[in-house]
């Protein structure tokens, strides 16, 4: 177990959740509201997506970035930025072949980076591979990830390698190899995304144990299976995320007030497991990003 676990906390998310559930932030003042708030309850990390304010759909409108990053900067928050490059590969079948439907975001890998590329955030997101997701998939092909990757490297952030099944981890490994990542990665784990890999311990042991030894690694699980997935990441040495992005609940049937409610549920079993969460200073540090 690390003696300092990284928190991050992933505000918002990019399913159709806003005004859905009044907890999950939509404008840019709450997004980078809820991100504050989760550093000082116990998160060195947010993560963050954006919503159209008006309709709390996901957004990939620069603008709203730019003004949720700011924000987050003007406030002399500490809190780690973290940008997702997820939105973009969404593909829901139409009714002809190979046809895009209600719900399709296919963007290209250029679409999908450029706010990274211009805010330049501490760390971003990067999905590792494709994935069928509910009634559809999340279409990232090598080629894709690669034109990304470059793109991340070239603007000086760390990527975070989001893997949702084993094969994800060898893509990573092989570009490692390659030279087209971070020598020293950081792996995050999702565990739980139907049709993903199951939230299960031996799943997790199983990422685990195809991290190169010594990489710095996260895990989290989804809806039900955040906290327990918390626990199990910190008993196997990684660090771990929570947030409403994951999952609303605080407990069986208890919605979660605020993000700072999960990010300080996630403090004390931290804490009740031996470790102690590391603040923003010390992730930078472990991380290896610049101060």
């Amino acid at each position: 177990m690390n003696p300092k676990t990284i928190i991050t906390c992933a505000v918002t998310g990019g399913d159709d959740t806003g005004f859905k559930y009044p907890a999950v932030p939509v404008t840019p003042e709450q997004i980078a509201r809820a991100s504050i708030e989760a550093c000082e309850a116990g998160a060195a990390i947010a993560h963050i997506h954006v919503r159209n304010p008006e309709t709390g759909k996901p957004s990939m409108d620069i603008a709203l970035y730019r003004e949720v990053v700011e924000r987050i900067r003007a406030s002399g928050s500490k809190v780690i930025i973290n940008l997702t490059t997820g939105p973009g590969a969404r593909f829901a079948p139409g009714e002809g072949v190979n046809e895009a439907g209600p719900g399709s975001n296919l963007q290209p890998p250029a679409a999908r980076v450029r706010h990274v590329v211009e805010l330049k955030p501490d760390i971003c997101s990067l999905d590792m591979g494709t994935l069928n997701f509910g009634k559809g998939t999340l279409v990232n092909v090598p080629a894709h990830v690669e034109a990304i990757a470059a793109e991340i490297r070239a603007a000086g952030v760390k990527p975070e390698l989001e893997v949702f099944d084993t094969g994800h981890v060898a893509l990573a490994l092989d570009m490692i190899r390659r030279g087209l990542l971070d020598p020293e990665p950081l792996f995050q784990a999702v565990l739980g995304v139907p049709w993903g890999a199951p939230a299960t311990g031996e799943t997790m042991m199983c990422f685990r144990s195809l991290f190169p030894r010594g990489s710095q690694w996260a895990a989290f699980g989804i809806g039900r299976h955040e906290f327990p997935m918390l626990a199990q990441a910190l008993v196997l040495g990684g660090h771990v995320r929570v947030g409403l992005e994951d999952n609303l609940y605080l407990g069986r049937g208890v919605l979660a007030p605020d993000n700072a409610a999960l990010v300080r549920r996630a403090v004390e079993i931290v804490r009740l497991l031996g470790s102690e969460p590391a603040t923003p200073a010390e992730a930078r540090a472990i991380l290896g990003l610049r101060a």
